[in-house]
């Protein structure tokens, strides 16, 4: 018999702005009793929903359960930007794109893989344009270096064929309202989504046809006779078959452990603001979504429904070691995003922020994922390296293609990576890790 006691669960750092203003059409469900399954999926993200919904569409007729810690959306799947990028996006990495050629088009052919079936699955259980928008992104650059960052991406577009637009600084402006930017640049095939709502939507269509449980964290994963047991707070389940879709808490299931760097990133919501005239004036059109140009640099989107506008921000990194954050670095992270966007618009200075939060990513040193069948019917889906919308959409269809014996050259490329590279120990890695980011955010100086 073999148990794995899981001493830390997923906790929440601020209220994600996201969340907060979501819609919700699925009942809370908790695990109360045993019960039995062919799968277990553990994990209610990006990873957990899109194994869940890949198991149904290769094996209809066995019974999936699901058990998610917290509640749908609020854990860090309703907590990042809301981009799927289908082009190269290393945050590790100085440049966005920094592998050849062929590395290149095959990390995008995956990525497109995951976007087309997220966009399939918003087609079936009817998500709206506010939460999938098939609007493309743009790197936006405000320094000297951002541009030469944003040519240098261009020129690797450019030699793989990929269709791109550069945006000078009055473009920037017409569609920011902001003079803040020297220019940008677009590329059609990213999707924007409202996260919460997708993982919620998601999740409703979902449980059609299979067992989502809500507040039910596994507190210890057990194989005895063949066969594995989660225990839960007020049940357990019995299945053959597991898929972790954790993301950075593997390691709290006892995998990868010295492996995975758990990043926190920074992200704050205004309060809404008429979508007037004024508004247009001094934050442009109604909706638009930017990337820095340096990866360091500050994410930003403008967000408008029922004639209400948003605009949010996320900039700021740090490594930790724990899973909760302080109040007081909550709060000096938000006074630098207020910082940031009262540089870029003046005119909205006025507007507070209603919502800050922080969300936890997981990073490998060589970017690769925690992926593959850790024990006899255990298969984890994890580390999404700073792209979990996608990353971990195209893990948790991989893991289900695994799982089922399902031979296909998509899977076979993807298992075509080495394993996650040993970190230093610690204190090192925390000194060391951080000591990077802070001299990558003061190299991206105005980007962040």
């Amino acid at each position: 018999m073999i148990t794995a006691s899981v001493k830390r669960l997923p906790a929440e750092n601020g209220i994600s702005g996201w969340e907060a203003t979501s819609r919700r059409s699925l009942p809370v469900r908790s695990l109360e009793g045993n019960m039995t399954a062919d799968w277990l999926i553990i994990g209610a993200g990006f990873a957990g929903l899109s194994a869940a919904r890949r198991l149904l569409q290769l094996r209809p007729d066995d019974k999936i359960v699901v058990l998610e810690a917290s509640e749908v959306g609020k854990g860090t799947s309703g907590r990042n930007s809301g981009f799927m990028i289908d082009v190269p996006h290393n945050l590790s990495s100085g440049e966005y794109s920094s592998a050849g050629l062929d590395a290149t088009r095959l990390e995008m052919a995956q990525n497109r893989a995951a976007i087309a079936f997220a966009r399939d699955a918003a087609a079936e259980y009817g998500m709206s344009s506010e939460t999938v928008d098939p609007a493309g992104k743009i790197n936006a650059a405000a320094t000297a270096r951002g541009m030469k960052l944003n040519a240098s991406f261009g020129r690797s577009l450019k030699s793989a064929g990929e269709e791109h637009r550069f945006l000078d600084a009055s473009e920037m402006r017409k569609l920011t309202g902001s003079n803040y930017y020297f220019g940008g640049l677009h590329t059609p095939g990213a999707v924007l989504i409202q996260p919460a709502d997708y993982v919620r939507e998601f999740a409703a269509g979902l449980s059609r046809k299979i067992d989502i449980f809500e507040g039910s964290p596994v507190t210890a994963l057990t194989r005895e006779n063949g066969t594995w047991i989660a225990a839960s707070t007020h049940g357990r389940v019995t299945a053959p078959n597991v898929i972790l879709g954790v993301n950075g808490h593997i390691d709290d299931f006892g995998h990868f452990r010295g492996r995975l760097m758990h990043i926190f990133a920074y992200a704050s919501m205004t309060a809404s603001f008429p979508a007037d005239d004024f508004a247009r004036q001094v934050s442009g059109d109604d909706r638009w979504a930017l990337l820095p140009a340096d990866a360091m640099g500050a994410t930003v989107r403008k967000i408008t429904s029922g004639g209400r506008s948003r605009i949010v921000i996320r900039t700021r990194y740090t490594y930790e070691t724990t899973i909760t954050v302080s109040g007081r670095r909550m709060a000096m992270m938000a006074e630098k995003h207020r910082q940031s966007l009262d540089t870029r618009f003046p005119g909205l200075k006025n507007i507070p922020f209603e919502y800050s939060w922080a969300g936890r990513l997981c990073l490998s040193r060589n970017h690769v994922p925690a992926f593959g069948e850790l024990d006899e019917g255990l298969y984890s889906a994890c580390c999404e390296n700073g792209l979990g919308t996608v990353k971990s959409t195209l893990a948790g269809m991989m893991a289900a293609e695994l799982a089922t014996g399902t031979a296909s050259h998509e899977l076979e490329q993807y298992m075509d990576h080495a394993e996650p590279s040993r970190l230093p120990p610690e204190p090192f890695a925390w000194l060391g890790i951080n000591s990077v980011i802070r001299l990558q955010e003061l190299r991206a100086g105005r980007e962040g």
